[in-house]
């Protein structure tokens, strides 16, 4: 069995819309203003954890607690964000063709498998590993290799990581002795970073190369 590791947030599932109706529902929920929903625009652009709540609790005085809001936070995105049909359908066919699957991501470990149960990856993906199961972010290799024991293997010559971030992803796979697929498009590629082995405008492309590459 072969395996194919893939990043959660802007590679299966679309973050970026899914975080801005998130934060404006909670901010609509609790009545906050707009410059509470300013600040949380930023400081979670890229990433969330319970501590960003304890400091917009204390920045702004608010009454709720930062468990409450963090419950909601995580609550709103697992309804707001989504993976394509034709991703699911594909990553179907993947394990038809005997991949396992697993997922490799930075994040909270609670809110990025309620992403995975909310989308329906769950019942797709082997294995995940979030960098908050471990305190380790991609591109530390322990994250890689975590994802492949999640998933009840090892990383071996032949395995692949899919994602959409250079440094993170593609770096990290590299480091780790993956083969790599690049989803191109919300970032650019870094000069000097060794490029991936297969570039990609969608994930559903990256999934169509694997099959290609499919055991048996």
């Amino acid at each position: 069995m072969r395996l194919a590791l893939f990043d959660l947030d802007g590679t299966l599932v679309d973050r970026t819309a899914a975080f801005a109706d998130a934060i404006a529902g909670l901010c609509r929920d609790h009545r906050y203003g707009p410059d509470v929903e300013a600040w949380l625009l930023t400081r979670l652009a890229d990433h969330a954890d319970r501590s960003d709540f304890a400091r917009l609790r204390a920045e702004f005085g608010l009454g709720e607690s930062a468990e409450h809001l963090w419950r909601v936070y995580v609550d709103r995105m697992a309804a707001a964000v989504t993976c394509r049909p034709a991703v699911l359908h594909s990553l179907g066919l993947l394990k038809e063709c005997g991949w396992s699957i697993g997922v490799a991501t930075n994040g909270s470990s609670d809110i990025q498998r309620a992403k995975v149960r909310a989308t329906g990856l769950a019942d797709l993906v082997d294995g995940i590993a979030a960098s908050g199961d471990i305190d380790v972010r991609k591109p530390d290799p322990r994250l890689f290799e975590l994802a492949a024991a999640r998933c009840g293997t090892q990383l071996t010559a032949g395995d692949w990581m899919t994602g959409d971030n250079p440094e993170t992803d593609i770096a990290g796979g590299h480091r780790t002795g993956l083969r790599t697929i690049w989803v191109e498009g919300r970032l650019r590629w870094p000069e000097g970073l060794t490029v991936p082995h297969h570039r990609v405008t969608n994930v559903g492309d990256a999934i169509d190369h694997l099959l290609t590459h499919s055991p048996g």
